[in-house]
């Protein structure tokens, strides 16, 4: 397949949107391993936060990259969308419709969904911007007793928040509905999925998804349940 035939057949936006869901899929999973440090208290997710700020030759050639990812990956999801739809003016017949699965069938509304929350995400917890946090703070202020970026006690005071930690918990539900069926269909348009591994291979997408999304709502969940707030107190952070 040629660079030309890659970007204008169907055959090879499947394959740039496999890929890209690949290299989204591994990022979505290091970036749960970092903010899981959260239960290993202040001092580790502090340094894990910093570590990542310092090191800016490589903090925005990854942010860069991370971007033309999905963009490509929107870009090609919403192009075979289109070829699709196009290529079936007729609807589907409803005993279609029922065989297909919810996932399956909302892949762009909720891939679309989820780019508006990471957008939010990082105005919130990256780009810091105080009118969207809904706490009344500035996250900027916040510094730990070495004055680092006090990660930990923005991620609490962030979450304790119900609105944000409900919108959270809501944009992983969605996360886990795209990747169930997303994974599994990563493996199949790079010709990975035979029939002989094709259920070892839905069943891996199936549990990856639910181990990502438990992972990512045990921290708003933590949180909001009292998490960390004795660390507020003993800061003076606590309201």
């Amino acid at each position: 397949m040629n660079g030309s035939n890659l970007f204008t057949s169907s055959l090879g936006k499947k394959f740039i949107m496999a890929i890209t869901g690949m290299a989204l899929f591994l990022f979505v999973v290091l970036h749960l391993l970092g903010n899981l440090q959260v239960f290993l208290g202040p001092e580790a997710i502090n340094r894990y936060g910093n570590l990542l700020q310092t090191n800016t030759e490589i903090l925005w050639p990854a942010r860069i990259i991370l971007l033309i990812l999905v963009g490509l990956h929107i870009w090609s999801a919403v192009k075979l969308s289109a070829e699709n739809r196009a290529a079936r003016p007729v609807p589907y017949a409803q005993t279609e419709i029922v065989a297909a699965s919810y996932a399956s069938r909302t892949m762009l509304m909720s891939g679309l969904i989820i780019l508006a929350f990471i957008i939010y995400h990082l105005l919130h917890f990256t780009v810091q911007v105080p009118g969207i946090n809904l706490t009344g703070r500035n996250f900027v202020e916040l510094e730990d007793a070495t004055h680092q970026r006090d990660v930990f006690a923005m991620m609490v005071i962030g979450f304790r928040n119900p609105f944000v930690s409900a919108f959270y918990i809501i944009a992983m539900l969605l996360l886990f509905l795209h990747l169930s069926h997303g994974v599994s269909a990563m493996f199949q348009s790079l010709g990975w999925k035979s029939p002989a591994y094709g259920p070892l291979i839905a069943r891996f997408a199936v549990v990856a998804s639910w181990l990502i999304f438990l992972g990512y709502i045990s921290i708003p969940i933590a949180i909001y349940l009292g998490y960390g707030q004795s660390y507020l107190a003993e800061r003076g952070l606590l309201k």
